[in-house]
């Protein structure tokens, strides 16, 4: 019995130091390509383990779509890294989140499979090990964030110091900035008719051009934005709704999953799931090995 009690209280600890390490990160950031695999989104990899953790409460991100907070302070974010333990007869596998130190900040438990397809072997291992997040109220402290810059001021000490100290500093530093002066205006000097006159106000034609738009890295990704006058209504059903739209017809069917606002979407020719990201509703599926994230406008 006491044997149970100290195992239950060493659980309970580190959930608790689990919880206080994640809660420092903003965002986890999903690989489309995990290196245990040769293609991006293997098995559907990517897609499942980010849609897992959005229903955990978490901000998920692909690494090819970086927020801009989070490309100029990568230490905001840990990168889920899937650990394939698999062996001939089983899937194994296990989810490591690793920090911009490349330190692993968390571990979960090994999920496993003994199912035959892949697909469906890496699913069921996958969401066994997304077990380890159930009841962890994951609130972002901000530790990670950038503090303004620290001001320093030493004006007050000179009083500390005798006064032949106190004259030596002063006099050091008027030398300094007469030095800084003379720099100054030697650089002004400098300019001739060959350059252009101090005082002459004519622009100068720039020779800076406009960068060209970067591509994304997966160039399959298609983003679709809904037309406006496209409203789907959502009927409720015993397993979740059915989007209709003004005629009435019925466009697709949501499933209830286990996180909030987020469906499995069925229409008459594709598959995928519906979820809720920045108050807006995305369609993400598959349509010809090429992720499609198709905007919604539904009204409950």
């Amino acid at each position: 019995m006491k044997t149970v009690i100290a195992l239950l209280f060493t659980f309970i600890g580190f959930s608790s130091y689990a919880q206080a390490n994640l809660d420092d990160y903003k965002y986890i950031i999903v690989p489309k390509k995990f290196d245990a695999f040769k293609n991006v989104n293997e098995h559907q990899t990517s897609t499942l383990v980010k849609f897992l953790f959005t229903g955990k409460g978490f901000t998920t991100v692909y690494d090819d779509q970086l927020p801009e907070d989070l490309k100029f302070n990568r230490c905001l974010g840990v990168v889920a890294d899937l650990q394939d333990d698999s062996s001939m007869f089983s899937t194994k596998t296990i989810i490591n989140l690793i920090d911009c130190n490349d330190n692993v900040v968390f571990s979960t438990m090994k999920g496993i499979s003994k199912k035959k397809q892949y697909k469906e072997a890496y699913s069921e291992a996958i969401r066994e090990s997304m077990r380890s997040f159930n009841g962890m109220n994951y609130t972002y402290s901000a530790k990670n964030e950038k503090e303004g810059p620290v001001t320093v001021n030493f004006k007050n000490d000179v009083k500390k110091l005798d006064e032949s100290k106190a004259a030596a500093i002063l006099k050091t530093e008027k030398a300094k900035e007469e030095e800084t002066a003379t720099k100054r205006t030697a650089v002004i000097s400098e300019q001739t008719e060959q350059t252009q006159y101090f005082n002459d106000r004519t622009p100068v034609t720039s020779n800076i051009k406009k960068a060209a738009p970067v591509t994304p890295v997966l160039k399959n990704v298609e983003v679709n934005k809904p037309v406006v006058q496209d409203i789907w209504y959502a009927q409720a059903t015993e397993t979740g709704y059915q989007l209709v739209d003004s005629s009435p017809k019925i466009r697709m069917t949501l499933m209830k999953s286990s996180a909030d606002n987020v469906f499995m979407a069925k229409t008459d020719t594709k598959n995928g799931m519906v979820y809720q990201n920045e108050g807006k509703w995305v369609f993400e599926y598959y349509e010809n090995d090429k992720l499609v994230q198709k905007e919604l406008n539904i009204k409950f």
